[in-house]
């Protein structure tokens, strides 16, 4: 082809400063090209997009439990203040509504009752043979330690307990 062809095709024909340019477009054509390739590719792979979508989802489940957790955290802390107003209401009432005689006579029993429990425990260790005072130890360690599971499981046998026994009015 010569160089009138080329001009009347609309091509220009490349000088020296013209093919400085030519080679910056080619190579910037390139990286745009490669970066689309890179795009498409990771728009392909199906498993990669699959395990970011599953890393979002466990990501935002946790964030629900941690919210739900918390939430649920406040509620009870809540419950209980209100709860402890509400003992301290009726023990407050309980003391109003009581006489001073019967007050003084819960008192005087509930010291003999202490005293006497005090007593019992003092002969029953005193009866009782080491291994079984060890493992008694050991029980009671274990309740402490234990103590809100132990509880809720009590409140819940008591609630069974206390639901069959009305059905069983019925």
């Amino acid at each position: 082809m010569n160089e009138e062809s080329r001009t009347n095709i609309g091509t220009p024909v490349p000088d020296a400063s013209h093919s400085e340019e030519l080679r910056e477009q080619v190579e910037r054509t390139r990286d745009e090209l490669g970066q689309t390739v890179e795009a498409l590719a990771a728009k392909a792979d199906v498993k990669a997009q699959a395990k970011e979508k599953a890393a979002a989802a466990k990501a935002q489940a946790w964030e629900k439990t941690a919210a739900a957790k918390e939430q649920a955290s406040e509620k009870a802390a809540l419950m209980a203040d209100q709860i402890r107003e509400k003992a301290e209401q009726a023990a407050q009432l309980v003391k109003e509504k009581t006489p001073e005689p019967v007050r003084e006579k819960t008192v005087q029993a509930a010291t003999q009752v202490r005293e006497g429990a005090a007593r019992a425990g003092q002969y029953a260790a005193e009866k009782t043979p080491d291994p079984l005072l060890a493992k008694a130890d050991r029980a009671v360690a274990f309740a402490r330690a234990h103590r809100k599971p132990l509880l809720a499981g009590g409140a819940a046998l008591a609630a069974v307990l206390l639901v069959r026994r009305g059905r069983g009015r019925r």
